[in-house]
């Protein structure tokens, strides 16, 4: 087995491509403090010392390292993680997996939902997706949409100018009912 590794626009965050799925469906975003008996793989890669992200898409695995770790200290113990993982045929996510799901919302503005996450869904996150994260929709408020960025996307540098310039600008233009965009922790 070959994994090969991209780095991403997040200096912290590396991208692993195992050239098999990862999730047939979906994402899974894990953090530090997260319950992690959902995925036996994430419970490995956080076992690896300074790793404090894992996010899960459908052929790729993004890890986020701390600060003052570096890749080339960790990322021999995360290519065999993953690849001992990987040739075991254990499934990576236990159970339904839920997590990549856009936060439900009702109200009279449930067809404006629908046109922001029909966009979110058909031409965002297959971009994002390329680059090791994800963008999930949380809530519309008073014209204010607002999104949890995931993986690689998540303490991005260049994550604000993408929100702003690009999201901001789509979502304004196809849906005028949208006057900004906000990132949520």
């Amino acid at each position: 087995m070959f994994i090969q590794t991209e780095e991403t626009p997040n200096p912290a965050t590396l991208k692993f491509l195992p050239g098999q799925s990862v999730l047939a469906e979906g994402t899974a975003n894990f953090e530090i403090g997260d319950e992690l008996e959902s995925s036996p793989l994430a419970k490995l890669l956080f076992s690896v010392e300074g790793v404090v992200g894992v996010f899960f898409g459908n052929d790729f695995i993004t890890v986020t390292k701390g600060e003052d770790v570096f890749w080339e200290h960790i990322k021999p113990a995360l290519l065999g993680t993953i690849m001992e993982f990987m040739q075991s045929g254990e499934e990576i996510m236990r159970g339904k997996n839920d997590k990549s799901a856009h936060a439900s919302h009702e109200g009279p503005d449930i067809e404006v939902v629908k046109r922001i996450t029909d966009l979110l869904d058909t031409r965002v996150r297959p971009a994002v997706a390329q680059d090791g994260g994800d963008i999930t929709f949380q809530s519309f408020e008073d014209g204010i949409v607002y999104l949890h960025m995931q993986g690689a996307c998540a303490g991005c540098p260049s994550s604000t100018m993408t929100l702003k310039m690009g999201i901001e600008n789509l979502l304004k233009h196809y849906v005028p009912e949208v006057v900004e965009v906000r990132p949520v922790a």
